[in-house]
C-alpha cells in the first residue's frame, strides 16, 4: 500500500496537480469513478454481475475502473493522512463487534 500511495503521490506532483487535489476534489472524483462502475453492472442480472469478469470487454471496463476507484481512495487518504490500511483493519473490527457471527450469520440486517 505504501509503495502505491508513494506513486500516486509522485504521479500527481510530478504534474503539478497537487494544488487540484483538495479533499473536496478528490472525493467528488472518486464519487464520480464509483458511479462508473456502478454504471458498468447497472443493467446486469446478479447472475450476468457475478460472471462479468468472464467477459473479456466488460471485465477489461471493470478493472479499469476499479483502477480509477482505487486510485483516488489512495490519494484521497494521503491528502487527509489516513492510513488505509490501518482505517479498513479498525473499521472491520468494529464491524466484527457490531455483527457478531452468531447473531448475523445469514442475515443483512443493519444494526
Amino acid at each position: 500500500m505504501d509503495d502505491l500511495t508513494g506513486r500516486v503521490r509522485a504521479f500527481a506532483e510530478e504534474r503539478d496537480w497537487q494544488q487540484f487535489h483538495t479533499p473536496k476534489n478528490l472525493a467528488m472524483a472518486l464519487a464520480g469513478e464509483v458511479g462508473e462502475l456502478i454504471a458498468e453492472f447497472q443493467w446486469l442480472t446478479p447472475e450476468q454481475s457475478a460472471a462479468v469478469m468472464a467477459d473479456p470487454d466488460a471485465g477489461s471496463r471493470v478493472r479499469a475502473e476499479i483502477g480509477d476507484v482505487m486510485i483516488y481512495l489512495t490519494r484521497l487518504a494521503d491528502v487527509l493522512g489516513i492510513d488505509l490500511v490501518e482505517t479498513a483493519l479498525t473499521k472491520l473490527e468494529d464491524s466484527a463487534r457490531r455483527y457478531p457471527i452468531e447473531q448475523a450469520r445469514g442475515s443483512a440486517a443493519k444494526r
